[in-house]
């Protein structure tokens, strides 16, 4: 049986509630509905949920959708068993609809698809769409104020040569059924917004690092910081010139916290690091902070004049509207996930 996973930082929960403590007030004993609330986004928001409510006695109650409560009560036992935490288990698509008002709906579910390549993308964007209809049509039920969906920079497609940071106005081309089901999200986010009834928020979420992220999925960097608990070699899979970046997840708690109670309806953000450094950088930089002794083995050459492909946002707009900015710094980032796993 897997053993279940430490409570996040005592650091990293105060670092989010030092930068949201104005956000609660208003929540105060309000029901939450969060889907995703078992992944790599959800940990995050239901342990800073929890804290929130044992530092300032909100008297707050979150229902948190899971395919499985039960591995999740193995998993976090320390959440499982919280008095203002109900998990129910059902799919994102089809679930009943828990009785009761829920001024506050998070849907982060989905966790990001990879397709073997000639896929149809079809299956994976309906699983999205249909989820986040779903989610919106139990908002609309249950008497909901605020509603936030984590989509993806996954909407934007290929980012263009010329365009070192993509802007929230850059045209959406999605080139993957998850990008397309996201895109399609947003939008049936968008025309509820403008029905009216509740308000929709949108983070198009970027990459990350922090406690829970996955050491053996398609995370470059969580599979560098695998390799570098194990002594190394890190390997780079490419020929590490893709530029990506990353914030930590406890600045990432704040984000999605803020975006739910302070965005504007109807408005997409960026969510992420405006800090670019290739995949290569990214590897010498774990290599650094971690296992200093570690080798990194980079599986192809560079092609010399190639334009690297990019993934990096511009977070202008969070930062100007809502005063949102990457706080921890990488290495610390990287030293605080490697302890954590350790």
């Amino acid at each position: 049986m897997t053993a279940p996973l430490p409570p996040l930082p005592d650091e990293d929960l105060e670092h989010v509630l030092a930068h949201t403590r104005e956000l609660w007030r208003g929540a105060a004993g309000a029901r939450f509905f969060i889907t995703g609330g078992t992944g790599f986004f959800g940990m995050w928001l239901l342990e800073s949920f929890a804290r929130a409510n044992d530092t300032w006695r909100l008297g707050m109650r979150a229902t948190v959708l899971s395919r499985s409560p039960e591995a999740f009560a193995r998993k976090a036992p320390h959440l499982a068993t919280r008095g203002d935490l109900e998990f129910v288990a059902g799919d994102v698509k089809s679930f009943p609809f828990p009785i009761g008002r829920f001024p506050y709906v998070v849907h982060a579910a989905g966790d990001t698809v990879v397709a073997p390549a000639g896929a149809d993308p079809e299956p994976v964007r309906s699983a999205i769409v249909d989820g986040t209809r779903r989610v919106l049509d139990f908002a609309a039920q249950t008497g909901a104020r605020k509603f936030l969906l984590t989509s993806s920079g996954a909407v934007y497609g290929v980012q263009p040569v010329e365009v070192t940071h993509i802007p929230e106005e850059m045209p959406a081309c999605p080139v993957t059924g998850y990008g397309q089901g996201k895109l399609a999200g947003e939008e049936l986010c968008r025309e509820r917004a403008s029905a009216g009834g509740f308000e929709v928020k949108i983070a198009r979420c970027f990459a990350f690092v922090g406690p829970h992220l996955p050491l053996d999925a398609h995370f470059a960097v969580g599979n560098f910081i695998g390799d570098a608990l194990c002594g190394g070699p890190i390997q780079v899979a490419g020929d590490g010139t893709p530029q990506r970046s990353y914030l930590y997840a406890a600045d990432l708690a704040v984000w999605l916290w803020t975006l739910l109670f302070r965005a504007e309806n109807g408005r997409a953000y960026n969510v992420g690091s405006g800090d670019a450094l290739t995949i290569a950088e990214t590897a010498d930089r774990v290599r650094a902070t971690i296992a200093p002794g570690a080798t990194i083995r980079i599986a192809r050459h560079a092609v010399p004049g190639a334009v690297p492909m990019r993934y990096v946002p511009s977070v202008r707009r969070a930062g100007q509207e809502l005063g949102l900015q990457a706080r921890i710094p990488l290495d610390d980032a990287l030293r605080r996930t490697a302890a954590w796993h350790r």
